[in-house]
């Protein structure tokens, strides 16, 4: 393939599949050592009330909005959980599954009684994005790089998620030793005086702001991938959590690299006529990864709490 044909139908695609995956899988290491990796699957069910009202606001199906009201109900849909399992003492998942389920529930009422029920709400589009058609446009080759005309017309998917990107990787950094200490002792970390519900808190809340930004344009399938399987893979490579977090991001870019490439050109090699859903082959890559390293990776016999 030339400069002219990836630039503009390959490139912006790939960037975002890369940006979205590892906005992702940042997060999702502190989320799988705290036991709360299903996160990312509650907001994937929760965004619909908040599509269903922003709907219901504004009178019309369009990007912006409907974005703006996934945000709303991914935070209010953290609050709750952290709320249930605080409050009722009760493990992560059981707080997940309760919130993701009453809220999924009441955007399915609200759908049917209200006007909403004829407006076309693509649930294919919600699980598995719209990341092939995410084209360049006005590209001509490598030279468009350098072009602001051509720049000024790249996917506004691409901004979105880069924007989630450096947003996450900026609290990391910001907050990295409150992170880490209340992740493997919060006992401790109390008694040094940090609010530890208010750093969970704020961990569920930027893991659900990477999920929504990358909910448009990759679907609900690659959030859910991404916050579980490269951390979960990168666990069994290393006991320093610095190291964990290092492999996790060379994990999801290799997937995000590697499936979409085999899901345009993989069937193909292989004797089929059509290519499959990038999403999707992602999502697979990123799954036999994980069982590859839970098979053969160095750290599969001694896990503990890793070192920083």
């Amino acid at each position: 393939m030339t400069g002219a044909e990836f630039v503009p139908l390959s490139l912006t695609p790939l960037l975002i599949g890369v940006f979205a995956a590892v906005a992702c899988a940042l997060p999702g290491n502190f989320l799988v050592l705290r036991r709360q990796a299903l996160i990312g699957d509650a907001i994937s069910h929760v965004v619909l009330p908040g599509i269903v009202v922003a709907f219901l606001v504004t009178g019309v199906v369009a990007a912006v909005p409907m974005l703006l009201g996934a945000a709303a109900a991914a935070v209010v849909a953290v609050v709750m959980i952290e709320a249930i399992r605080r409050l009722g003492n009760i493990e992560p998942g059981a707080a997940m599954g309760l919130t993701f389920t009453t809220l999924f529930a009441a955007g399915v009422l609200l759908l049917e009684q209200s006007d909403t029920s004829g407006v076309h709400l693509d649930v294919e589009h919600a699980l598995y994005g719209n990341l092939e058609s995410l084209i360049w446009l006005d590209a001509m080759g490598w030279e468009s790089l350098f072009d602001p005309v051509a720049l000024a017309e790249l996917p506004v998917e691409l901004f979105r998620v880069a924007a989630a990107l450096v947003g996450v990787s900026g609290f990391l950094w910001v907050c990295w030793r409150p992170l880490v200490v209340s992740t493997f002792d919060e006992g401790f970390a109390q008694t040094m005086g940090m609010r530890t519900n208010v750093i969970g808190m704020a961990l569920v809340i930027v893991a659900a702001i990477a999920a929504v930004a990358a909910f448009d344009a990759v679907g609900s399938i690659i959030v859910i991938a991404m916050f579980i399987c490269p951390p979960a893979a990168a666990r069994l490579m290393t006991n320093r959590l610095s190291t964990q977090i290092a492999w996790s991001v060379g994990f999801a870019v290799l997937s995000a690299v590697l499936g979409y490439i085999l899901a345009g050109y993989g069937p193909l090699w292989i004797g089929f006529d059509n290519a499959v859903s990038a999403a999707g082959m992602i999502a697979t890559v990123s799954g036999v990864i994980l069982a590859l390293t839970a098979l053969w990776g160095p750290c599969r016999k001694r896990l503990g709490a890793p070192a920083v």
